[in-house]
Order: structure tokens, then sequence, then C-alpha cells
């Protein structure tokens, strides 16, 4: 599990069907490197700015309806901020 923060979204003009119904965002990880953003699929309606849970790899496909070629998934939308060392 990840946490990150939504940095933006990705626009397709077109898609495999299977990625049908999903939203596209950028993630900029919570925790340790802020350069690796990467893609995750939602279907919960997370926004720009908000901090999120995000299951990758094998995983994944336990969250989805259907076998889509997806890595990395939304699972949560966190409602606090986490702090940092304690």
């Amino acid at each position: 599990m990840i946490v990150g923060k939504v940095a933006g979204t990705v626009v397709s003009t077109r898609k495999c069907e299977n990625l049908i119904g999903y939203k596209l965002l950028l993630i900029e990880p919570y925790y340790g490197s802020k350069e690796k953003i990467f893609v995750a699929a939602d279907t919960l309606g997370a926004g720009i700015g908000e901090l999120v849970l995000i299951t990758t790899n094998d995983t994944t496909q336990y969250g989805l309806d259907r076998n889509s070629p997806i890595d990395a998934l939304v699972v949560g939308i966190l409602d606090f901020e986490p702090e940092i060392g304690k």
C-alpha cells in the first residue's frame, strides 16, 4: 500500500476497452522520493490535492470489478493529514 497525493489527471483519446470507467490519476508518493510520480486508476472520485491510499502489483486485481490492465488502484481517500515522525 502507498499513501500518495493526487497531482493531476491523465487524459487519453483512446484506451483499452477494459479501462473505460476508470479515471487515471497522477500520484505523487507522500513518503519517500517525491520525484517518482506514477499513474493509478480510480473509481472513488479522488480529486487533485487529496491524499489517497493505493494498492499496487498483484493485489490490485482483487479491487477491480473486471479484469483490466491496471497495476495501481486507488482504494481509499484519506480525510486526515498523516503526522510524520510520530
